[in-house]
């Protein structure tokens, strides 16, 4: 103990007359040459204080002192690598609901979040005018096919023209075609749910305007949602039918597992991109509810893998640093391990070759250690 405080005493001393040497040529000399100087004494007596301690150590006169260090035991697991995108629930079925003729809405039966059943009665449109035409249509086939019966009775009796008997005839039938067709206008008033579901944006309110192509409302089959994303045309030939998918909802904090069911064979030329859908059981979703999708690309059964900040690299390539064994236990002595590296995600690389189960690898405190020095863990 007395050598070492002996040592420490030495080194002070040499600093101190280091720096009185130098501090008389400060003015003289330029900061950065003098700051580059003092760099190359105190590496000079680190160097010699090494040297003294190594060889003090080595013959007992002061206890050897090793550097602590962490280490994490090399396993092998399974590694993935994930494409990563965002995406939104769909309804499978998603149908506006509208009219087949154009008219005046009179009465809105649905209220936003409403469930309906294919064919009901969502709606009505006025349909005063229409009743009123038919009304009066009515009244002429009355006349008209009075009219045809007695043409037609006395064309029988070979009495009259068969002119008379055309015309009659077709006066009746045509009143009966219109009749028909008014009819079906007059059905046709009526909005009827195209699909079962629930009722989502009714757009339009009793007063208004509609026409076919104008809707009244979306109606969502929510029993068959999926998922529809925008995959990136670089992974065109990675993405599969089948592929597992984990889904994502940040709203919900939870995730679900899912698989590719539809790939768009088509790249959209605006964006690059190609669109997927992925089923989603049911639950408490929401049309266009925002989803993160991780697609599995590749993945490795048995791989090992460690975080990306182990790895050091150097001008033969990249390395980490690993412990073998020592005389005693729980000390090891530092080695450099060459590795090579495959997939990287998330923090983590895939190490395809210079490591196996079992080696120690040293997690915390590799940047202070040297190779071939012994140090505790």
């Amino acid at each position: 103990m007395r050598i070492s405080f002996a040592i420490k005493t030495l080194f002070v001393t040499l600093i101190i007359s280091s720096l009185v040497a130098c501090g008389g040529k400060t003015a003289k000399k330029d900061p950065v040459a003098q700051l580059a100087e003092l760099k190359d004494q105190r590496a000079a007596l680190e160097s010699q204080i090494s040297a003294l301690e190594i060889e003090l150590e080595s013959n007992g006169t002061i206890e050897k002192r090793l550097r602590t260090v962490g280490v994490t035991d090399v396993k092998t697991g399974v590694f993935r690598h994930f494409i990563d995108l965002q995406g939104r629930v769909d309804a499978d079925e998603s149908v506006a609901a509208t009219s087949k003729i154009p008219g005046t809405l009179k009465r809105i039966l649905v209220d936003n979040g409403d469930n309906v059943r294919k064919g009901q009665l969502i709606a009505e449109l006025e349909d005063a005018v229409i009743l009123k035409s038919l009304d009066e249509m009515e009244g002429q086939l009355a006349v008209a096919t009075d009219l045809y019966n007695r043409q037609k009775s006395l064309w029988e009796q070979n009495i009259g023209s068969e002119v008379q008997y055309i015309q009659a005839k077709n006066a009746k039938e045509s009143l009966e075609r219109s009749i028909a067709t008014m009819k079906e206008n007059v059905g046709n008033t009526k909005i009827y749910a195209p699909i079962g579901g629930t009722v989502d944006l009714v757009i339009l309110k009793p007063g208004q305007a509609i026409s076919p192509g104008i809707p009244l409302c979306n109606i969502l089959d929510l029993n068959h949602l999926l998922i529809k994303g925008e995959v990136t045309e670089a992974y065109a030939t990675k993405v599969r039918k089948g592929d597992v998918v984990q889904v994502y909802f940040p709203d919900q904090d939870k995730e679900v597992s899912s698989r590719v069911t539809y790939v768009s064979q088509s790249i959209n030329p605006t964006n690059r991109t190609f669109t997927i859908e992925c089923e989603l059981g049911k639950g408490d979703y929401r049309a266009n509810q925002i989803a993160v999708l991780k697609i599995v690309d590749y993945q490795n059964l048995k791989a090992i893998s460690i975080p990306v900040n182990y790895v050091q690299t150097g001008t033969d390539g990249d390395y980490v640093l690993v412990l073998d064994a020592a005389s005693q236990p729980n000390e090891g002595i530092v080695r450099k391990a060459p590795i090579q590296m495959g997939q990287n995600y998330s923090g983590y690389t895939e190490v395809v070759s210079g490591l196996k189960e079992g080696d120690k690898l040293i997690s915390t405190g590799f940047q202070d250690v040297n190779v071939g020095e012994t140090v505790k863990y």
